[in-house]
C-alpha cells in the first residue's frame, strides 16, 4: 500500500472514478435513552426518551477497488454488552459479493469495541489509523475504567500485534489523503484520534463521520455525545463538519443514527434494513 500523504488542499478536486459507491451496512442495534447518549442531558431540561442506536460499518468500492472502513463488534462483544446483531459482518460482505481475503485496505476510525472487532476477517489488508489513537490505548490513561469500558482488550492486543507485523500505517497530522478523492481528518473529541472520512463523490462530498457525530441531532442541536475524550474538541468537530456541509451536494453520515437508513437508497429494496448506498447518481432515496 502506498503511504497516505498529508494534504494541504482546501477543497479537493473530484477524482476520475468510474462507478464509485459507498455502502453503509447496518450490522447491529439496541435500545437506549437520550439521557444515556447525550452528555449532561439534564442541562437541556427536556424529558427523557427512548431512542434506537444502530451500528454500522462502511465500504467504498470503485472499479475493482474495495476499502472497508471499520469492522464492527465481535460476536463475543455483542454477547457481553447485550447488543443485538442484525447481520454478521462476514455474512454482510458475502451478501455484497466481497471476499474479505481480497480486501487490501482498511481504515480504523477509532479503536472502540464496536469499530475495531473482527480484524481477523481481513488477513491481507493494510490498515490505516491515527497515531494518536493507536498510542493512547497503550498508555496508563487508556487503561482507566472510564476509557477502557469502551474498548475490548483483545481488539487492542490484535491492533498492537498487527502494528508489530508492519500491517498498520499510523497517520500524523490533522489531514491525510488515503487515495486521491478520499481524505482522513482527525477530529478528536470522542476519542483522542477519531477519524472522519471525506469521500469526493460525483454528487458532492460524503462525510463518513463515524463517531465524530453519532446522531444527526448532535449537529442540529449542538448536543455532544456522552462518551468523549475532550468536550471542546467534540464541539470543534461539529464546527468542522458544518463547514464541510456548506459545500455543494455535501451529506453527512453519522455513526449510529437509524435515520441513515431512511436518508439513502437501499442496496436491496426487498430488505431495506440491511444496507444503503450512495453512488454516482447521488445520495437520495
Amino acid at each position: 500500500m502506498d503511504t497516505p500523504s498529508k494534504s494541504t488542499q482546501s477543497s479537493p478536486s473530484k477524482p476520475d472514478w468510474i462507478d464509485p459507491e459507498i455502502i453503509i451496512v447496518r450490522y447491529g442495534t439496541r435500545q437506549t435513552t437520550k439521557s444515556e447518549c447525550y452528555y449532561n442531558f439534564r442541562a437541556y431540561r427536556e424529558p427523557d426518551a427512548e431512542i434506537t442506536m444502530d451500528y454500522f460499518f462502511w465500504i467504498f468500492r470503485n472499479a475493482g477497488q474495495t476499502i472497508v472502513i471499520d469492522t464492527g463488534f465481535s460476536p463475543e462483544a455483542a454477547t457481553a454488552r447485550r447488543r443485538q446483531p442484525v447481520v454478521a459482518p462476514a455474512d454482510a460482505l458475502a451478501r455484497l459479493g466481497i471476499d474479505p481475503l481480497e480486501v487490501k485496505l482498511l481504515v480504523l476510525t477509532h479503536a472502540h469495541y464496536d469499530h475495531a472487532g473482527n480484524l481477523g476477517l481481513y488477513p491481507n489488508a493494510s490498515i490505516v489509523m491515527s497515531r494518536r489513537e493507536f498510542e493512547f490505548w497503550g498508555t496508563d490513561m487508556g487503561k482507566r475504567p472510564q476509557y477502557a469500558h469502551h474498548i475490548d482488550p483483545l481488539d487492542i492486543e490484535r491492533i498492537q500485534a498487527l502494528h508489530r507485523e508492519g500491517r498498520i500505517t499510523l497517520l500524523d497530522g490533522p489531514r491525510n489523503t488515503l487515495i486521491p478523492g478520499i481524505e482522513l481528518h482527525e477530529l478528536g473529541g470522542h476519542t483522542p484520534g477519531q477519524l472522519a472520512v471525506v469521500v469526493e463523490m460525483p454528487g458532492g462530498p460524503v462525510i463518513l463521520a463515524s463517531d465524530a457525530i453519532h446522531y444527526y441531532e448532535e449537529l442540529e442541536q449542538d448536543r455532544p455525545f456522552a462518551v468523549l475524550d475532550s468536550l471542546a474538541d467534540m464541539y470543534q468537530g461539529y464546527v468542522q463538519i458544518r463547514e464541510w456541509l456548506q459545500r455543494p451536494g455535501a451529506v453527512a453520515v453519522p455513526g449510529h443514527d437509524p435515520d441513515v437508513m431512511n436518508r439513502f437508497a437501499p442496496v436491496d429494496p426487498g430488505d431495506p434494513s440491511f444496507a444503503v448506498r450512495i453512488d454516482s447518481r447521488g445520495a437520495g432515496v
